[in-house]
């Protein structure tokens, strides 16, 4: 259920949110986490400080998690409410969140089992300081050929099926293995994009990850995805980010989506 901590099994258990390096007590008013019983609030770890929240241990035993987990919906719900109040706090300070469903069984365990992460979690700080979380998806430029099909690709009249021209299977053949290299040829162009585009934010960036390109058809969307990557970038470096997306699309003719700025969630579990 969670990563750090056994299951709740007291009345109420402590919910953690996200740790951060806070100067002074944190703005928490309007936050109401994943449960609006109790206040969000701050528990300190010495020079770092928790993000947290009572919550009843009954409702985030397995069982109720794992039911949790197949309501699409309700798990919307709390990873919407648990990135609220991430959110909020990393908007002031550098935040490291903490996985969703993160529980102690008391106060004291968690001051315990938190602090004794200090030295990760002050390495991570340091490293995501004025820093961001930006992806960045390459689409390939969509070939005529996978558009319109050419004459030479389209079926033959059942009349020219009946009395094949001399020659037609060599020519058809021909045709598959010319159909066959310019595909093969597109998807060395394609690489060739997705490395130039990944090379050059990674110039900018702190810290890159690729992920893996999502497939064809997701929502009504044919495009062909070569690029799924996400990068660490300094806050002052953002509109060069930008410059720099506009000029790659010019350049290599791709379709380039820039999203974040985001909590740098992919960067704070590798310190």
């Amino acid at each position: 259920m969670t990563e750090c901590s056994g299951e709740a099994s007291g009345t109420n258990a402590v919910y953690v949110y996200a740790v951060c390096r806070a100067e002074g007590e944190p703005s928490l008013d309007g936050l109401t986490g994943v449960t609006g019983d109790e206040p969000v609030r701050s528990l300190s770890l010495g020079s770092l400080t928790a993000i947290v929240q009572t919550v009843r241990a009954a409702d985030f035993t397995d069982e109720v998690w794992q039911a949790r987990l197949a309501d699409e919906s309700e798990l919307e719900r709390y990873a919407r409410a648990h990135h609220e109040v991430v959110s909020a706090v990393a908007a002031r300070f550098p935040t490291i969140p903490l996985p969703l469903a993160t529980l102690y069984n008391s106060e004291d365990r968690a001051r315990l089992a938190l602090a004794g992460e200090s030295p990760r979690f002050g390495t991570a700080l340091r490293r995501i300081a004025h820093h961001a979380e930006w992806g960045v998806k390459v689409y390939a430029p969509v070939a005529q050929s996978a558009v319109h099909r050419t004459e030479a690709e389209r079926p033959e009249a059942p009349a020219d099926r009946a009395r094949p021209a001399p020659g037609a299977g060599r020519a058809y053949l021909e045709r598959k293995r010319s159909q066959q290299s310019q595909r093969e040829q597109r998807q060395a162009d394609s690489l060739r994009v997705a490395d130039a585009v990944d090379e050059g934010v990674s110039r900018i960036a702190a810290a890159s990850r690729r992920l893996r390109p999502h497939g064809t058809g997701a929502a009504g969307d044919h495009r062909v995805q070569v690029l799924n990557a996400t990068y660490l970038v300094a806050e002052h470096r953002a509109a060069e980010l930008a410059s720099l997306a506009a000029g790659l699309r010019e350049r290599t003719g791709a379709e380039i989506e820039v999203s974040g700025p985001w909590v740098p969630y992919s960067f704070v579990g590798e310190a």
